[in-house]
């Protein structure tokens, strides 16, 4: 808990997802500005900022939970793009890279979740 959220993968590699899902989703539809566009925006910006503001909390639980709230937007985002890609917002190529990121940061939030959750003593005898 002592470490800067930046210098966390799972923060940095959700950065570098957002970056790629606004220029993703910088040609949809004006008419879906206020629709799909936002909506995939705002659950990947959420995705590092729930990171962030869970890694700055007071207790491990806190910083579980949210990291559960990032685990849930990273699944609003690979429904969004799939969504996009049923409406032709995305070509399939763009839509399995932008789903690969995502993947491996489901991974990594997991890997960082089980850390949290080892009891203290556990690999001591």
């Amino acid at each position: 808990m002592g470490r800067s959220y930046k210098d966390l993968v799972a923060w940095q590699k959700s950065m570098d997802l957002v970056t790629a899902i606004y220029g993703a989703t910088i040609h949809f539809p004006k008419d879906e500005q206020f629709g799909l566009t936002s909506q995939v925006r705002r659950a990947a910006v959420s995705i590092p900022s729930n990171i962030a503001g869970g890694q700055g909390r007071l207790s491990e639980k806190e910083f579980r939970y949210f990291l559960g709230q990032s685990r849930g937007s990273l699944m609003e985002v690979e429904t969004q793009l799939q969504i996009a890609q049923n409406l032709g917002y995305l070509e399939p190529e763009k839509t399995g890279t932008l789903l690969k990121a995502c993947a491996e940061i489901g991974r990594i939030l997991n890997g960082l979740l089980a850390s949290i959750c080892k009891p203290p003593n556990e690999g001591q005898s």
